[in-house]
């Protein structure tokens, strides 16, 4: 059956049941000739089943789920709904973030991983304690800009299972329960990564951290350090542990070095030797050396002497349990800009000094402090005085040996300013007076844990310098009745006046009442 033949069954369809319907019984004013014909809108309107059908089945298939209805009636989205700092760019939060305290850095590393990124760019000093996570790769990944890092700990291998830290040193490493405490620390308790997985670790660190400035290992190779300095220019500051000659030369290669520690030796942990040959390449390569640490070094007066010609800027030296050959103090001559020189932890300072007129002295030095050294020996002692004869700065710190004649030999520097002692237990009253009367330009005391000085023993002489100073710290010992510190208290006006010659001192010192109510004024 066509369509046609449907459209007029159901034409007919209907014009039979429009002619079934009853005739209307109200009467046309109008004759029926003139009648008007029925529009197919009139016949619509009348018949209203149909329309009644199709909004009835419109509403059976209209969707009753809320999902489908609009929710709003506004083109402005929800701003609850939306971070809205992924609307700035990552300088801008990167700025944004830099600006916040150290203590939120770490919380806000945890909002998302767009913030954990950021938060790593903003990182600039690590220190390393997995090895795998630097030769994996992710190190540099997570913090690309690092401009200092500390190797030092990643190195060592250590029983992470164990719950016993040994501290011993600089060094901090699980070791295992067999260790006794009466047991001597050696080289099987301390072991470390072997040469060429340091130098691959160096290798991955330089290329993926180009701007480094400062770095921390120990026991990396030659090939290692020279790629660090190949792949980093700006490399200006390196502490190295167990160096040898040869790894020397590839620091030799930093050219924009400036300050430099080398550890070689560390009694009970390891052991190697840099001597005049490392000393020299050093010299020769790092010419721009400001400050240089030598500690457990060997070396002799060509070693020094190479320094002090080549690095003409060098001001800081420092000596750190120091196994230098006799004669190699005479070689700080050469230093001639040196203003800082230290001691630490040495045995000896020299063991065969020379004769005085060899010595020299260093021109530019203002600054000689010794920490924790040995100061037994009256010929070396003197040789680093006479060599040191222009400092305005000396401090001792738990020296053993300084008494009374050993300090007297710090007479040769007249131009002291500043004297620091402490921890000088040996040391008597008269000998600090025999030696700091005559120092005419002297400003800063400060006498600590020196218990052999005693206040009832202090002269008129030397109660008249203490009110000349501008700063005194005296605290000998526990029962010292002087103030610990009388900075800022106008003593040199009062003490002109207090510190009278006439006055009996020792009788002022044993009337504690008297000594207090001065203090309070």
């Amino acid at each position: 059956m066509g369509y046609r033949e449907v459209a007029e069954e159901d034409h007919h369809a209907r014009t039979m049941s429009l002619g079934a319907e009853k005739p209307n019984t109200k009467t046309s004013p109008l004759p029926p000739s003139k009648k008007r014909t029925s529009s197919w809108s009139d016949i619509w309107l009348k018949n209203t089943t149909p329309l009644k059908n199709v909004i009835f089945a419109m509403q059976l298939a209209s969707p009753k789920d809320s999902k489908f209805k609009p929710t709003h009636k506004t083109l402005i989205p929800n701003w609850a709904n939306i971070d809205r700092t992924s609307l700035l760019s990552d300088e801008i939060l990167l700025k944004i973030l830099a600006k916040l305290p150290e203590s939120q850095r770490k919380p806000n590393s945890l909002v998302c991983k767009r913030w954990l990124n950021l938060q790593g760019r903003l990182v600039r000093s690590l220190k390393v304690l997995d090895w795998s996570f630097l030769q994996s790769g992710r190190l540099i990944s997570r913090f690309p800009n690092l401009n200092q890092v500390d190797m030092l700990y990643g190195s060592l291998i250590s029983d992470q299972n164990s719950g016993i830290l040994l501290s011993y040193r600089m060094f901090s490493f699980h070791t295992s329960s067999e260790f006794s405490p009466k047991q001597r620390v050696s080289e099987s308790n301390f072991k470390l990564l072997p040469p060429q997985v340091v130098d691959r670790g160096l290798d991955a660190l330089a290329s993926g951290c180009p701007n480094l400035r400062k770095l921390v290992v120990i026991g990396a190779s030659e090939m290692g350090l020279l790629s660090v300095a190949e792949e980093c220019p700006t490399l200006q500051e390196l502490e190295l542990h167990k160096c040898s000659d040869n790894v020397l030369r590839g620091i030799a290669a930093c050219e924009n070095l400036q300050v430099l520690k080398l550890v070689a030796n560390v009694e009970g942990l390891y052991s190697s030797v840099v001597s005049d040959i490392g000393l020299t390449i050093l010299a020769q390569g790092c010419t721009r050396l400001v400050k240089l640490e030598l500690c457990g070094c060997e070396g002799s007066f060509d070693g020094i002497k190479a320094i002090g010609q080549c690095c003409q800027m060098l001001e800081e030296l420092t000596f750190c349990d120091h196994r230098m050959d006799g004669g190699w103090l005479a070689a700080l001559s050469y230093c001639e800009n040196l203003k800082t020189l230290r001691f630490q932890s040495c045995k000896r300072i020299e063991t065969i000094p020379g004769p005085e007129e060899y010595l020299g002295a260093c021109p530019a030095l203002e600054r000689l402090h010794l920490q924790k050294c040995q100061l037994r020996d009256k010929k070396s002692v003197r040789a680093l005085f006479m060599v040191c004869g222009a400092a305005r700065e000396i401090v001792f710190q738990d020296c053993w040996g300084l008494d009374n004649d050993m300090f007297r030999l710090a007479s040769t520097c007249r131009r002291v300013k500043f004297l620091s002692l402490e921890g000088c237990s040996v040391l008597t009253t008269e000998g600090l007076e025999s030696v700091i009367l005559p120092w005419k330009e002297l400003e800063c005391l400060r006498v600590v844990s020196c218990k052999n000085i005693k206040d009832k023993e202090i002269s008129p002489a030397l109660s008249t310098l203490f009110s000349t100073l501008k700063e005194l710290q005296w605290r000998p010992d526990t029962k010292s009745l002087l103030p610990s510190s009388v900075f800022g208290t106008s003593i040199g006006k009062k003490g002109s006046r207090f510190f009278r010659k006439t006055r009996d001192l020792k009788m002022l010192f044993d009337d504690q009442n008297l000594l207090l109510d001065f203090m309070h004024r």
